[in-house]
């Protein structure tokens, strides 16, 4: 009976320490899962820490006509286009950086001017703040927009159209500190008080070389982006000084920005308003001299308090199926004093539209 008792004492003990062994063990290994947990959770590009998001696509579109009454010509247009999100939020810190790529060509059958570039654009911005409030930031912006090729006027003269922009020509960059308000990673509206905006045109030594038939005057083809982007400034005696690349600015400035997406819609939208803190208010008629209708502008490029720059774009792109995508996309801009003629050759401020609508190839993500 005593060798009973014993061994029934001694299974008892066994038991209770393997208890206690596994419960160490599975206390150990719930330990590990939780730092593991952890540790996927800051390196989880897809939804925590880091978020990346976009849309990439090829849109193409063609058109083919036989005996058309109403008239035309065969076209193929393409545009090729990419706007990339990533956005950094710890703690207090967010960093949200959008890049916005497109480039399109049309070829036309027709005579001259077959082949003709019908939108570019390079469009970064990089901002990043400090949650001083709940969804109030203290931030800093840092903004750069250009194109990748030369821009030409289409007149049917080929390689001889006029040009009117290429890369750095124009470019603007914006650099400023303000206040960001961001309720969630769908929204946010950013204001600076202290906003730097520089607008740049640079032209090359051998390419002011390569089109000196087409633009024989002084200074050349940069003497003419200069001119047509308002970077220049007056003398004492009212004549135009066409030395500096780079008209620098210091203003107010509002930008706002909205992504979203609901299934396989996605929208982006960003709007930036600016105005300089310039207070020349000595009006001129620009058309003094000529049989041209009078148009007044402040001295200074029309560059005063009160008068915002405009660059408003709007992107919708529907998944069909996994690679089939319908986009569209419109941009709307008003810059002050860049100079726009009409169709009778008067020039002007005028608001610029753009639109596209297509289906192509493309991918959400």
């Amino acid at each position: 009976m005593k060798k009973i008792m014993f061994l029934a004492c001694m299974m008892a003990a066994t038991m209770a320490h393997a208890q206690e062994v596994d419960k160490a063990k599975v206390q150990t290994q719930a330990e590990a899962a939780a730092e593991a947990k952890k540790a996927l959770k800051e390196v989880d590009t897809g939804d925590k820490i880091w978020k990346f998001s976009g849309v990439t696509g090829l849109n193409a579109a063609a058109t083919s006509l036989s005996n058309w009454a109403a008239g035309g010509n065969d076209n193929v247009n393409g545009v090729i286009f990419g706007r990339l999100r990533l956005l950094y939020h710890k703690d207090k810190i967010a960093w949200d950086n959008n890049l916005d790529l497109e480039y399109g060509m049309s070829y036309i059958d027709q005579k001259d001017d077959k082949v003709q570039k019908s939108s570019d654009r390079i469009k970064f911005n990089s901002k990043v703040g400090y949650e001083f409030a709940p969804k109030w930031y203290a931030a800093a912006l840092l903004g750069f927009n250009t194109q990748f090729a030369i821009g030409r006027s289409y007149e049917g003269k080929n390689d001889d159209n006029p040009i009117i922009s290429k890369f750095m020509a124009p470019a603007y960059t914006d650099v400023s500190v303000g206040v960001d308000w961001k309720p969630n990673d769908i929204i946010s509206v950013y204001m600076s008080p202290i906003a730097g905006r520089f607008t740049t045109v640079l032209v090359s030594d051998a390419m002011n070389k390569e089109y000196k038939d087409l633009y024989p005057e002084d200074g050349g083809l940069e003497r003419v982006l200069k001119e047509k982007y308002a970077v220049w400034k007056y003398k004492d005696d009212d004549t135009k000084d066409y030395d500096m690349n780079t008209r620098a600015e210091l203003g107010f400035s509002v930008k706002s920005a909205l992504n979203y997406s609901i299934k396989d819609l996605k929208i982006t939208s960003t709007l930036g308003l600016y105005t300089p803190y310039a207070s020349d208010r000595k009006k001129i008629n620009i058309n003094e001299g000529t049989d041209k209708p009078e148009v007044l502008r402040y001295r200074d490029n029309n560059r005063c308090i009160g008068n915002f720059d405009v660059d408003w774009d709007v992107a919708l792109s529907y998944q069909l199926f996994k690679c089939l995508q319908m986009t569209f996309s419109t941009s709307m801009k008003y810059y002050n004093g860049v100079m726009i003629a009409d169709k009778d050759g008067n020039e002007a401020e005028r608001l610029q539209f753009k639109t596209i609508l297509g289906v192509g190839v493309g991918y959400n993500f």
